[in-house]
């Protein structure tokens, strides 16, 4: 009787998995198809409005918005504002004297949904075209903003461009640097180049202008990139992502930033799953692909778990049926070539593989991380950068 039982449950976590391995292995290799063609110049300069929303972070932004503002795009079309929550003055002033703008918050929850309203309040009655989001912490090239304009000109109304860390500089900002880049190409790359949308990131984000104004206000949780999502999707709005523009993006280098930092996002992921599942078999029923797709994404446990959970049954199997554990080996192997598909040349290096020692680690962050979500997402934590 107890063999059956296992023998149940091995089946049935086992389908889980698979489905899960085997939808991650076919967006791998559709990341590998031929480069992504590139939009066509624009004829028209579009007005960008730029938002950097920025809650206690004196020892970044200046940097970033320095470097913003060297770009080659007309400085009389773009206007960059940062909104600063639990600032200093002085950091304010010296943001007004590299040429941006501050609109000062102060609330005693913060998130970046609220900055973003904030944002709107305050600049929504100025007829922008686009609308870019950007963290603190983001710096782009001098031909971003151009990028940006020749993809919105070319008809993208929602547009993600391509996050890459800038620091490298320990192990779990290797681990943040790699992961990313596996969402990069699963998520994004490989979506887009069968004609799906692309997942948003959070930041290195534009949106046409009218189109954010008008549904803003339905932001509400700390995972305001998944609820775009839903309300782009919902409505039938392809999401664009540029391969070749980079966003860099400073990485979590401390194992406590990195617990946090992804248990909001667990938290944010199945929050949204928990009020919008309802909505997959009618996005199946009128064929609208890209949210189903988003949906069923979400269903999927992280990455890692899915790792983690084959390699104890590929293990533990062995000692109750060899016989058994011959699937789960199978599983761990194929999950394993998909990351290695993912994975970009650039990133394969000895520091990779001195990080290898960290994956139960994570592992583990992650499973605490799902067994204490409840409550999470509606408040604000706040993942501090710029030190080590």
């Amino acid at each position: 009787m107890v063999l059956t039982i296992i023998r149940i449950l091995d089946i049935f976590l086992f389908i889980i998995t698979a489905f899960s391995v085997g939808y991650l292995l076919f967006f791998a290799i559709m990341s590998m198809k031929e480069n992504m063609p590139r939009h066509k110049e624009a004829k028209k300069k579009n007005r960008f409005l730029v938002l950097f929303p920025a809650y206690n972070e004196d020892t970044i932004i200046l940097n970033s918005v320095e470097r913003f503002m060297k770009h080659d795009y007309p400085s009389e079309l773009y206007d960059l504002v940062v909104i600063s929550d639990h600032m200093r003055d002085d950091t304010d002033s010296k943001i007004i004297e590299l040429g941006g703008e501050v609109l000062k918050a102060n609330y005693d929850n913060s998130s970046k949904a609220k900055a973003l309203k904030f944002a709107i309040e305050h600049k929504g009655h100025i007829d922008y075209d686009v609308i870019v989001i950007l963290d603190a912490d983001n710096i782009v090239e001098p031909t971003f903003l151009n990028e940006i304009n020749n993809a919105y000109s070319s008809g993208s109304k929602a547009i993600q461009a391509h996050r890459v860390a800038k620091n490298r500089d320990t192990e779990m900002a290797i681990l943040d640097a790699v992961s990313e880049e596996i969402n990069n190409s699963i998520f994004r790359r490989g979506h887009v180049r069968i004609g799906m949308s692309s997942a948003l990131i959070g930041s290195g984000m534009a949106f046409d202008f009218q189109w954010f104004k008008d549904n803003v206000n339905h932001l509400n949780t700390a995972g305001e990139d998944k609820e775009l999502e839903v309300l782009l999707l919902k409505q039938g709005i392809y999401i664009d992502f540029l391969n070749w523009v980079f966003v860099y993006d400073e990485k979590t280098r401390s194992q406590s930033t990195f617990a946090k930092q992804r248990r909001r996002w667990v938290a944010a992921q199945f929050s949204i799953l928990k009020t919008s599942i309802k909505d997959l078999p009618k996005a199946i029923w009128e064929r609208n692909w890209d949210y189903a797709d988003k949906l069923i994404q979400w269903i999927m446990l992280p990455r890692v778990v899915v790792m983690g959970f084959a390699f104890c049954f590929a293990v533990g199997m062995l000692f109750i049926d060899w016989v058994w554990a011959i699937k789960w080996w199978i599983i761990l192997i194929v999950l394993m070539y998909s990351f290695a598909m993912a994975i970009p040349d650039f990133l394969v290096d000895k520091k990779l593989k001195k990080t290898f020692h960290k994956l139960p680690l994570v592992f583990v962050i992650m499973v605490f991380n799902i067994m204490r979500i409840r409550g999470v997402n509606k408040k604000y934590i706040h993942t501090k950068k710029g030190v080590k």
